[in-house]
């Protein structure tokens, strides 16, 4: 919700993300994804021609948690939009929703499946941000008893989402998408790059060379840190060749 504000609303993002999409004629599929929104959000996002929307109401009572979701499957499928929820918060914080880094019980998980959702996220220990030194790793044995639960569930293919993928050890990673973890969020690591880039350029005084103050020379060796980050991952998480 805080990127859509920064840049100018739900509507201005759609057009932005479909028009670079037809101009740079992208033959790989994409999806407008609104992350972690609220009620309002959601609804704001589909009406906008996102073509998925999560919505977070992890912070809410269970009863209201369901109920809402419920209402925006309603609204969402209506128009061939999927549907990510929530259940059992994710630590850290994003875009004022704070989480503790819940275990999901595997109750609310079979509840929020019933809901019809795309997609569920579910706590199994992992956080937003960085994660501190005495963290001690994804709750594999629980995510195992999650998928477990649900494959043995009617209709029950409903892939899972790894929230806070950043600084997630690599085998932890990719042992979670063995079982049945298939999408992974990453933000802070492409940031924590694009900083990175960004800091050593001015401080060893490229900026000042020639015209590299202009924004999109200042920037760009933090775009491409950005690219080299991602494309490290979409090789770890099996989603690309190279």
């Amino acid at each position: 919700m805080g990127a859509i504000k920064y840049m100018g609303g739900f509507e201005t993002v759609a057009h932005i993300v479909r028009d670079l999409d037809q101009s740079f004629g992208i033959t790989v599929p994409i999806a407008i994804h609104l992350d972690h929104g609220d009620y309002t959000a959601a609804k704001a996002a589909i009406k906008a021609g996102f073509t998925s929307v999560m919505f977070d109401g992890s912070h809410l009572p269970l009863a209201e948690n369901l109920e809402k979701t419920r209402e925006i499957v309603a609204l969402a499928h209506e128009q061939n939009i999927s549907v990510e929820a929530e259940v059992g918060s994710i630590g850290g914080e994003e875009d004022g929703i704070i989480g503790t880094g819940e275990i999901a019980p595997i109750d609310d998980a079979v509840a929020m499946i019933q809901t019809e959702i795309d997609f569920i996220a579910a706590g199994i220990g992992n956080i937003h941000g960085r994660y501190p030194k005495d963290w001690q790793g994804l709750n594999l044995a629980h995510l195992k008893d999650l998928t477990t639960t649900l494959d043995s569930m009617t209709h029950s293919q409903v892939p899972f989402v790894l929230h806070g993928g950043s600084g997630v050890p690599d085998d932890q990673i990719k042992a979670a998408i063995s079982m049945g973890v298939a999408k992974v969020n990453v933000n802070t690591e492409a940031q924590l790059a694009f900083h990175q880039a960004l800091r050593d350029f001015i401080l060893t005084d490229q900026d000042l060379i020639g015209k590299n103050y202009d924004p999109r020379k200042l920037l760009a060796p933090g775009v491409t840190a950005v690219e080299t980050s991602l494309a490290e991952r979409l090789a770890v998480f099996g989603a690309s060749s190279h």
